[in-house]
């Protein structure tokens, strides 16, 4: 893994240390923090490759934490994790909506925990490797940078609704249903269900204008050539 870094931010200091320790048994650097504004401020020094963050802590819960790195565009592209014991449908569709890429319930094995993290960033690898720059009429995506341009106006969308429009942009005039989108975005190992990539259109036509992203009614979404 060429020494990735993966920042662990849990107010259980047992499963901070288990973790810490299988990470690092796998060849990883890891940073630890027992609070969110900690792991806010080692998120923005040191630009871990990946966060694997708790919902449930005290003063500053995950939700907030990964609001407020998913609203910073030097922090906003790093992938989050959550791991958390907190089970209800609303916070788990709260913490994609945001822009993490996976939500794993405790207790997981160790072996899935690794092969979820592995996944996660083989996947944002592969997204770097990408077209770094696509410009359609006064509309410009660059990926390198996470920004995305009208004209000379410069706007950072949150990471989820960056890689949906990317996707449409990059594929234009065709026809995606939403289970692709929710597949090639999200991943096709974690549960979303088809209202979030309804409500990440209505986020990005809000951002962007109505004209770029065109519905097909029983069918999906379709970027305009």
């Amino acid at each position: 893994m060429n020494k990735q870094t993966i920042l662990v931010v849990d107010d259980e200091q047992d499963l901070l240390d288990l973790i810490e320790y299988n990470l690092k048994k796998e060849g990883f650097t890891v940073l630890t923090s027992d609070s969110g504004e900690k792991g806010i401020e080692l998120a923005g020094r040191m630009k871990p490759d990946l966060i694997l963050l708790d919902i449930m802590m005290p003063g500053m819960d995950g939700i907030e934490v990964c609001r407020k790195i998913k609203s910073d565009p030097e922090t906003q592209a790093i992938p989050v994790v959550f791991l958390t014991a907190r089970g209800d449908e609303k916070s788990e569709i709260t913490g994609l909506d945001l822009g993490a890429d996976d939500y794993l319930f405790k207790p997981i094995s160790t072996s899935k925990l690794l092969s979820r993290i592995k996944a996660i960033l083989r996947r944002s690898q592969s997204g770097q490797k990408k077209e770094t720059i696509l410009k359609i009429n006064n509309l410009t995506i660059n990926r390198g940078k996470y920004v995305v341009s009208i004209g000379t106006k410069e706007m950072h969308l949150p990471k989820k609704e960056f890689e949906l429009l990317y996707f449409l942009a990059s594929r234009k005039g065709k026809v995606l249903d939403r289970q692709s989108l929710l597949n090639e975005v999200w991943g096709n190992n974690i549960y979303v269900i088809d209202r979030t990539v309804d409500v990440h259109i209505r986020k990005i036509r809000e951002k962007i204008g109505e004209e770029y992203i065109e519905t097909v009614k029983g069918v999906g979404y379709r970027f305009k050539e």
